[in-house]
């Protein structure tokens, strides 16, 4: 509580980091919980937006540890935060700081030049199992992370050398569609959404997504891979977290805002625009979810040739 008995609440300025730059896949989230906390009036004092992009969003946790016990300054975080620290990229992973909400879902969405060669999944298979390093590939925003990971499951299926990827990774999914527009790729695995403008342009086309069904509009047409047979359903979520050492009552601010935020009409139809599945989690059930995800991520890198796992 307060020194006047209220609840706690933002006392001055907050900061939101995320960690890839502006249109990339934390600062997409950042920007609309920005917008809608402000224009709802869900809190009474001005929120920044600050882009720390590097380590797969590593530079923008890093910043967020060395502000313990600040309620005032957040992040936006996403499975990276656990799998830089298997990967041995940070020695730090959700357990070190606050977690506030996971907020959503994106699914992987596999794309080629309008004008590539590989035309269909069975040509990009075959191609990775002929010759896994002919096929160089753009990802983002790190070496281990969800997109590495789905495009590990779809190279085993395949038949092809998991470890020889050839990858090009960008602190921004918008890069790694410019790469393969720009030919120095053949193939991205990235966000839905940060494809959507290159498809709809007529610039890339998509060959399948690892959603669970298919996503609507630009990708009506496109394939799960599970229709094709292939086990690769998995996604990329994205929460909020704050620094290590909260209050109670400043997480309880924090958990009512976001819910609020994430309960209105202007969320929904960001989720929509944006190709996002709703899968909010918080309070209580969300540290049990990070701790299965971090066991979950730990086998698929280990089964996958990643990382050795711990002995």
């Amino acid at each position: 509580m307060s020194n006047n008995g209220r609840a706690w609440h933002p006392d001055h300025e907050i900061e939101l980091v995320a960690g890839t730059p502006a249109g990339g896949g934390q600062d997409r989230p950042a920007r609309a919980l920005i917008r809608i906390l402000q224009s709802r009036k869900l809190i009474d004092v001005p929120i920044k937006l600050t882009n720390i992009p590097g380590k797969g969003g590593g530079n923008g946790w890093d910043y967020l540890r060395c502000h313990a016990g600040d309620p005032h300054v957040l992040a936006i975080n996403s499975p990276t935060l656990i799998t830089n620290r298997q990967l041995g990229v940070a020695d730090f992973d959700h357990a070190a700081l606050t977690p506030l909400a996971s907020l959503y879902t994106e699914y992987i969405a596999f794309v080629v030049r309008a004008d590539s060669p590989i035309q269909t999944c069975a040509d990009f298979m075959a191609r990775l199992a002929r010759d896994t390093a002919s096929c160089r590939i753009a990802l983002a925003t790190a070496i281990g992370n969800i997109n590495h990971m789905a495009l590990a499951q779809v190279t085993a299926h395949a038949g092809g050398d998991v470890r020889g990827l050839k990858l090009n990774v960008f602190d921004s999914a918008l890069y790694a569609v410019a790469d393969v527009i720009e030919k120095r790729a053949e193939v991205a695995a990235i966000t839905a959404v940060s494809a959507a403008a290159a498809i709809a342009a007529g610039q890339v086309r998509a060959l399948a997504v690892s959603a669970p069904q298919r996503l609507p509009r630009l990708y009506a047409n496109v394939p799960t891979w599970s229709e094709l047979g292939v086990n690769c359903v998995i996604g990329t979520w994205r929460g909020v977290i704050g620094a290590a050492g909260l209050a109670p009552a400043q997480i309880a601010f924090w958990d009512g805002a976001l819910r609020a935020a994430t309960a209105t009409d202007d969320w929904h139809a960001e989720l929509a625009e944006k190709y996002w599945a709703d899968t909010y989690v918080g309070g209580a059930a969300l540290t049990a979810f990070l701790d299965r995800e971090r066991e979950v991520m730990a086998a698929v890198l280990g089964e996958l040739g990643l990382v050795q796992p711990a002995s």
